[in-house]
């Protein structure tokens, strides 16, 4: 059965796009039009599955068949470590000062009509739809707000869409409503069915089977692992029946000289916390295991169809996860690397088989490059990101970034959480026992340096402490101790002012050079405001 579209009169409609946001696109792909064996794009995202505490490890099909097949980067980060902020940066290539998309709430910008109106026309694959000519397939989870009522509902279709087969809000296994082009498909939780891993590679290979032939495509599949509620199909649930979560350094200890909101957490954690966690652990692993088939069909498909020579595949995380670490049990939204990184594995035309690349990336990163791919002019966008093709290619003369920007704004009000009367105003996502691991003055933002000389992270909070984390990641991978007390004031200065560029930075201005970069300038007076104070960072209140 021929899958339905979302192209023609309606939802989807190139025809939908005001001409005058259609002006600053055109001349970027149109020469490309036509032109013999353009490449096709498969973006496979995962929700919350980390790089740093064992993520990858149930995926052995998808690492031989694509991280073996092509490049593994060491050194992939997101921009902020929480769903919807994250994915709003995958799709429009920019930092999340910039796409206003600060948490996952419509208030905090999440697919409400602002996100809608102001960035949804820009993003990459509307580009590569209304510009390049590309077939673009969507299904999975796009944003956690997605089909809310205040936001269009499911009736909603984003601009630049062929195909949209897309869950209403967040993450679930069975009993989810799915947008069909615009049209509201129940499912309830018969396996054989339902199971919304399968379904998404089901319909993913009815495309491949159905597609035109006179078009290259973009496919992005999303995922519902391993996010909560942890559900793997049958065959699955007896998987690893002996793994627990990765006691690290870092597990199940206090921590000493970091942010309130970290040392507020109860060391030792419980029982009940210690086995709440370690089952959460296994069943992340256990749901990766239907992610790992859906790759293997997905390969195998494009293998059969002559298309896998012609076809990028992309596979990454919107962010990382922590289990115990810092006595916290389960969550991310935090600073830290298991939050922050993520894996991404890329295979592809002329990606020469086990690679591996300490090149410091970043999801805002994922637009241009698959722009670059299609021949799109990037410097028509406004993204922050830089694309990542010639890493790919194996450029040995390129000159690369040492930074990116991380930066979060905490979800909570300045209220006392009635259930956690001792705690600090503003708490939010608390466990049973009054461990809570987001805060409304949660909202912080670093500069992650990578470089010759240094493997660094500077982080700035926005709270009456205004309290700043430092850590060397060479000498502290754990991130145990924060040595912002003891670093070289010059190079506190350096990161503090490099800071408040990066949090002010727009497209080209993103791409400047780093502390460690040999272009970097700095002129230490200024640091400091006509009255001798150190200036500080300005955080936005306003996001929208």
């Amino acid at each position: 059965m021929r899958l339905p579209s979302a192209a023609g009169p309606g939802p989807g409609c190139p025809s939908r796009l005001p001409a005058l946001l259609l002006l600053p696109l055109l001349s970027g792909c149109l020469g490309l039009v036509g032109a013999a064996r353009r490449p096709n794009v498969l973006l496979l995202l995962t929700d919350d599955q980390d790089a740093e505490l064992g993520g990858m490890t149930p995926l052995k099909k998808t690492k031989a068949l694509i991280g073996e097949k092509g490049m593994t980067f060491s050194s992939a980060y997101v921009p902020s470590a929480l769903c919807c902020p994250s994915r709003a940066s995958i799709l429009t290539g920019k930092y999340p000062h910039n796409h206003h998309v600060v948490n996952n709430t419509l208030e905090g910008n999440c697919s409400s009509k602002s996100w809608q109106k102001i960035q949804e026309p820009y993003t990459f694959p509307a580009i590569l739809k209304l510009v390049c000519g590309y077939q673009t397939f969507f299904a999975g989870k796009y944003l956690n707000e997605y089909g809310a009522p205040d936001a269009g509902g499911l009736e909603h279709v984003p601009l630049g869409w062929s195909y949209w087969y897309a869950l209403e809000k967040n993450s679930k296994y069975y009993n989810y409503t799915l947008s069909i082009n615009g049209k509201a498909r129940r499912h309830g939780e018969n396996y054989s069915v339902d199971y919304l891993t399968d379904v998404l590679a089901n319909l993913s290979l009815d495309f491949l089977d159905y597609k035109s032939n006179s078009e290259p495509f973009f496919m992005m599949i999303s995922t519902p692992a391993p996010h909560s509620p942890w559900t793997a199909a049958p065959q699955y649930q007896k998987a690893f029946p002996n793994v627990i979560a990765p006691r690290n350094k870092n597990f199940n200890i206090h921590g000493t000289n970091k942010h309130w909101l970290i040392r507020q957490a109860k060391t030792p954690m419980t029982n009940s916390s210690i086995k709440f966690l370690d089952d959460a652990f296994r069943r992340r692993w256990q749901t990766l295991l239907s992610v790992d088939d859906l790759v293997e069909k997905l390969v195998k498909r494009l293998d059969s169809t002559g298309e896998l020579d012609n076809t990028y595949i992309f596979y990454t995380s919107d962010n990382g996860y922590h289990t115990g670490q810092f006595s916290l049990p389960i969550d991310k939204r935090q600073l830290y690397e298991f939050d922050i990184k993520v894996p991404l594995l890329v295979r592809g035309p002329g990606i020469k088989p086990n690679q591996t690349s300490k090149m410091l990336v970043s999801n805002i990163d994922l637009g241009p490059t698959i722009l670059d791919l299609a021949g799109y002019d990037l410097n028509k966008t406004q993204m922050d990101g830089t694309s990542l093709l010639p890493i790919l290619k194996g450029d040995g003369n390129l000159t690369w970034r040492s930074d990116v920007l991380v930066e979060y704004q905490g979800e909570g009000r300045n209220v006392t959480d009635p259930t956690c009367p001792s705690l600090s105003p503003g708490v939010s996502q608390c466990f049973p026992d009054c461990v809570c691991e987001d805060a409304y003055n949660n909202t912080y933002a670093c500069v992650r340096t990578l470089s010759s000389m240094w493997n660094l992270q500077y982080c700035e909070f926005d709270d009456q402490e205004v309290f700043v984390e430092v850590y060397n990641i060479t000498a502290d991978p754990d991130q145990i101790t924060n040595i912002a007390k003891s670093i070289d004031p010059e190079l506190l200065g350096k990161m503090n002012y490099r800071l408040m560029m990066l949090q002010s930075c727009s497209g080209p201005t993103c791409r400047t050079p780093g502390v460690f970069d040999p272009g970097y300038r700095f002129d230490l007076r200024l640091m400091f405001s006509n009255h001798g104070s150190i200036r500080m960072r300005r955080f936005s209140k306003h996001p929208l």
